[in-house]
């Protein structure tokens, strides 16, 4: 799936309206439930569970308050 930069959409939405079920809780970025891998692109944290250094690594995104940063997010869905 293709999902570009929105600054008004979490990826969790892009991907739901996509028709991709994918796991999710609190929806707040506080559970980790929607913790998902980057395999490419850069993710706009904003989340309260990934420390800085696990963020400026951005190998791993919680979806459900995360959005695209870069061009282009590829995820490992």
């Amino acid at each position: 799936m293709r999902y570009g930069p929105a600054v008004d959409r979490t990826v969790l939405d892009a991907v739901r309206d996509a028709g991709v079920d994918v796991l999710s809780s609190c929806e707040e970025g506080f559970c980790g439930t929607c913790e998902v891998r980057v395999l490419d692109g850069e993710p706009e944290h904003h989340d309260r569970i990934l420390s800085a250094a696990e963020r400026e690594r951005g190998e791993t995104m919680m979806i459900c308050v995360s959005r695209c940063r870069s061009a282009r997010l590829v995820l490992g869905l």
